[in-house]
């Protein structure tokens, strides 16, 4: 049973880190909705990206799990520094697999709890002081 780190971006623009099982993940896709995530009832997510075990990133672009090396002018894992440059880069594709070692999820549809309050970084509001 293979682990996945999780990184889940709220609609406020704070991310945070959970780590769930990579077999409810196999062969979904970049773009894919995510509805029944453990754990979080009542969310909807997006993948959004990810990267292998060696760091490598995803691209919505390049189809299947595997690693290909793309003349690549812009995107994801691409950092092009001059005009009209290209570079061939290795990258992973869109489909995650069991390489994957992390996968970039978006907020779609928020739950009962927040994010914040799932995850303890609920700033405690302090109480009004009386005169």
């Amino acid at each position: 049973m293979a682990e996945v780190k999780l990184v889940l971006g709220s609609k406020t623009g704070k991310s945070y880190q959970a780590v769930s099982n990579l077999d409810s993940f196999l062969n979904k896709k970049i773009g894919d909705k995510l509805t029944n995530l453990e754990g979080f009832s009542g969310y909807e997510f997006e993948i959004k990206g990810g990267s292998d075990t060696s760091g490598f990133p995803m691209r919505r672009d390049i189809e299947g799990p595997g690693r290909r090396k793309p003349l690549l002018t812009s995107g994801a894992g691409v950092k092009i520094e001059n005009r009209g440059e290209k570079r061939r880069k290795t990258i992973r594709g869109n489909t995650i697999s069991l390489d994957t070692a992390q996968i970039n999820l978006k907020v779609l549809t928020e739950g009962k709890k927040s994010l914040e309050e799932m995850f303890g970084k609920k700033e405690a509001v302090p109480a009004q002081v009386k005169e």
